[in-house]
């Protein structure tokens, strides 16, 4: 986190003022109390059923585990979300805490109406960059566990699956209204997961992106025909003009 536990914002807004509608980057300064923000690590498993998913996500983890273990240090809250491999970690202690939290409900939260905008990239093949890799079919569920590259700290982090009802009452009942979301995968986990980024705006929870420690699912053979990295992009920028800010992972 930069100092005095300020995040410099990214948004792009819709700008004609010379009668011509162009996208412009905007940036704000946030002030963030570490104890009212958490970390969200959304769905860094330890395989993928995309090989080319499996191979970058290995790399993004190392990087993923050293902005953790900053923002650890600040005194936010790291909320570990691997969905679908909550029986692997049934008995973690920081499981058994997010539990033990999630049991007392938080109450009614309100309602903020957020749009389902179409993405800038169609991933409705599943978003394979390495077909003829692939050993599994799309969308096979390989994964088990959450990476062993990102520690969990068993005293201190939480781990959630795709729960976010039972999220946001913990967070609630902690004083947290700040989110910061990294992991994979942008276009999909990141913003669609019922702890994602759209279902925890639309309860009234500042979220933000961490751009550059995250990763989109996108084959360069579907619209809009462009190579991997750049489908990445264009989800970044999509989230900053419709739905929330991105921060540099070097704020953190």
């Amino acid at each position: 986190m930069a100092a005095n536990d300020t995040f410099t914002l990214r948004r792009r807004v819709l700008s004609n003022e010379d009668g011509y509608s162009r996208w412009c980057v905007q940036e704000e300064a946030l002030q963030v109390a570490p104890g009212k923000t958490a970390l969200i690590v959304v769905d860094m498993w330890d395989r993928h059923w995309c090989t080319g998913a499996t191979s970058r996500c290995g790399v993004l983890a190392v990087k993923i585990n050293d902005a953790v273990q900053r923002a650890r240090n600040r005194g936010l809250l790291i909320v570990h979300a691997p969905s679908d491999t909550m029986d692997f970690y049934h008995e973690h202690p920081a499981r058994i805490r997010f539990l033990e939290a999630a049991k007392t409900p938080a109450g009614e939260f309100k309602t903020v109406s957020i749009a389902d905008y179409p993405p800038p990239v169609d991933a409705s093949d599943g978003g394979s960059d390495t077909p003829t890799l692939d050993a599994y079919a799309p969308n096979t569920m390989v994964w088990k566990r959450q990476t062993e590259k990102i520690e969990i700290d068993a005293k201190l982090d939480l781990i959630c699956g795709d729960e976010g009802e039972k999220l946001r009452s913990v967070l609630w009942r902690r004083g947290i209204n700040c989110l910061v979301y990294l992991g994979v995968h942008t276009n999909m986990c990141v913003l669609g997961r019922s702890f994602g980024i759209k279902n925890m705006l639309r309860h009234g929870f500042t979220s933000m992106l961490v751009r550059d420690l995250t990763d989109a699912m996108y084959n360069p053979e579907k619209p809009p025909y462009v190579d991997h990295d750049e489908g990445t992009r264009l989800i970044v920028e999509y989230i900053e003009k419709k739905y929330c800010s991105t921060i540099g992972s070097d704020q953190l």
